[in-house]
């Protein structure tokens, strides 16, 4: 099928969009479970009266998620790269091997 020019001016445009969303995962990693870590370990240490113990468990469990989620996230995304990557190399060298022809 072949594409117009606005459909192909629009693909062009959002060549953005990936970065964008995986910023905004990964910010989302660390903001998160930070901010509910912070939360629940004050109120936990006001309930049962444990001084900063619980908030400090609490904030270090959240690095801990933090840190696991934005591997994850990571790595689906350097996978997506890289599949990218081989299905252009893939197109180009479809493209080389027909203009040899």
């Amino acid at each position: 099928m072949l594409e117009t020019e606005p459909e192909k001016d629009k693909k062009n445009d959002l060549w953005w969009r990936p970065a964008l969303m995986l910023f905004f995962q990964l910010s989302g990693w660390i903001a998160f479970p930070i901010i509910i870590a912070i939360f629940l370990g004050t109120w936990l240490d006001e309930k049962y009266g444990t001084g900063p113990w619980l908030f400090l468990t609490t904030v270090g469990m959240s690095f801990v998620i933090s840190i696991i989620g934005i591997v994850r996230e990571s790595t689906k995304a350097i996978k997506t790269m890289e599949s990218f990557g081989n299905k252009n190399k893939n197109n180009k060298k479809l493209k080389e091997n027909k203009q040899d022809e």
